[in-house]
């Protein structure tokens, strides 16, 4: 096996990418946070002390993907086309479901920004409800699809 961020001298190594066709990429990713009924209420009912979460935290997870090459090392900035993240609250699970896309023309995938999208928008929706409660938890954060590029499209074997 080959490893891809290791050089001939053993030192760590970002891919080159330059020989690549562009080609249209995309990701998909999804997690979840699991609260209180009664932080979910707070955050239903658009009446939490520190402004309008689910905005919020949609912004957030743009800004993450946006982001995502200054917070993991090794991956490449990318000039993303698209960012989108959806926010949808689950009264009956008492969670609250976060999913994400990214997309551009490029030479490399987005997976990791729409990762990041989501994980970003879940830690700023436990950031504006820890007051109500500190014990909530994040789960289920993957990747649903990616589209493009040499290995074509690959979809997660559990996703509807």
């Amino acid at each position: 096996m080959t490893l891809t961020h290791i050089d001939a001298n053993a030192q760590v190594n970002m891919v080159d990418v330059t020989d690549k066709s562009p080609t249209v990429r995309s990701a998909y990713a999804e997690g979840y946070l699991d609260l209180s009924p009664a932080a979910l209420a707070q955050v239903m009912q658009a009446n939490n002390k520190k402004g309008d979460v689910l905005t919020i935290a949609k912004i957030a997870g743009i800004q993450g993907a946006k982001q995502c090459a200054n917070l993991i090392p090794l991956c490449h900035p990318l000039a993303l086309s698209k960012v989108e993240v959806n926010i949808s609250c689950l009264p009956e699970s008492s969670c609250i479901h976060v999913t994400s896309m990214c997309k551009l023309t490029g030479v490399t995938g987005v997976e990791m920004e729409a990762l990041t999208a989501v994980q970003i928008a879940l830690l700023t929706l436990f950031d504006m409800t820890k007051a109500v409660d500190p014990a909530m938890t994040m789960r289920g954060i993957r990747v649903l699809q990616k589209i493009g590029g040499k290995t074509g499209t690959w979809h997660h074997p559990d996703a509807s």
